[in-house]
């Protein structure tokens, strides 16, 4: 019986490199797969990186209303250096950088317990019912969460302060307390979206082998001893994900949720970058200022994702990329 003669090598025209050649051989045969995600990659073009190019232009320039980007003159770095001559930007990267930790300390940590709590629960309807109860608060606006917050809190009516007093305790200005605000900010963040960061984590334990939990319990490991010999090395690599890309945040202490938790009475704990540049970009109409800024915090938050990244991959082996 003859055998089969193999094909031979496909030879790329004179003067192409192997490579180019091979690329368009590729494209011509998925055309069709290509011109499907043609108008996904103009929408990101257009809508997406388009506007990050302009923002880093702007940030060099003195945007005026009534003239574009391009006539606007250029100032270099005299954005910059409004925001660093600024008496008040000491206190405002102190609390932001404060804020963020914060944020990223007490909100780590609780998602990962309750993904597990969840995945060890053996009722299916117990378990959908709980997690449709932790999943609504993440579609409330911050201006609803904030009227939840004032309803508990608030020192003629709230619900707290009503208790307190029926205690025979003194009522307490919690929304006029520095030592309170941020206490209540951190603990309505996490409130709200606690039950949303679950998802990646159930979703990281869904893939987890059941053979490995049968094992562990046939070499006589409780539930406990099964969670760090079992489930957190199997989500590990998606806990370092995510905790790489929360480092990036460290400039971003959620100024949406400020804006309107704040007042004049706890300015000096309160006041951050996002809320600065809300004073000075918009009421002062320096759209460059706050451009500047907001460049600076996503160069500094990729510098911070990047050396986290570095550790993480050093020290658990794992990282992002």
């Amino acid at each position: 019986m003859a055998q089969p003669v193999p094909a031979a090598p496909s030879v790329p025209a004179p003067g192409a490199p192997a490579a180019e050649v091979t690329l368009w051989r590729r494209i011509v045969r998925h055309r069709m797969l290509y011109l499907m995600f043609l108008p996904v990659a103009v929408y990101y073009i257009v809508f997406r990186y388009w506007p990050i190019g302009l923002a880093w232009i702007v940030a060099f320039k003195d945007l005026k209303l009534g003239m574009g980007v391009f006539d606007s003159a250029w100032v270099g770095l005299d954005n910059f250096r409004v925001m660093f001559e600024d008496p008040e930007i000491v206190n405002v990267l102190r609390n932001t950088v404060e804020i963020s930790l914060l944020r990223i300390v007490v909100g780590f940590f609780p998602p990962i317990i309750l993904a597990i709590m969840f995945h060890d629960l053996s009722s299916g309807r117990l378990k959908k019912w709980l997690q449709s109860a932790v999943y609504i608060p993440h579609f409330f606006s911050w201006v609803i969460i904030f009227g939840i917050v004032f309803a508990f809190f608030s020192t003629g009516t709230g619900f707290v302060n009503n208790v307190l007093e029926a205690m025979g305790l003194s009522r307490i200005e919690f929304f006029l307390s520095e030592g309170w605000f941020r206490p209540i900010l951190i603990g309505s963040a996490l409130w709200k979206e606690i039950g949303w960061s679950t998802i990646i984590y159930l979703a990281a334990l869904s893939t987890i082998d059941a053979q490995l939990y049968e094992a562990a319990k046939i070499d006589g490991a409780g539930p406990l001893r099964r969670i760090f010999a079992v489930t957190l090395p199997g989500i590990l690599s998606v806990v370092t994900f995510v905790l790489c890309l929360s480092l990036g945040n460290i400039l971003f202490a959620g100024g949406e949720q400020i804006l309107l938790f704040y007042n004049k009475a706890v300015l000096d704990t309160a006041d951050v970058i996002e809320t600065w540049v809300y004073r000075e970009g918009l009421s002062r109409l320096q759209f460059s200022v706050g451009t500047a800024v907001g460049l600076f915090q996503s160069l500094i938050g990729m510098v911070v994702i990047l050396a986290g990244n570095t550790l993480a991959k050093r020290y658990t082996g794992r990282g992002i990329w």
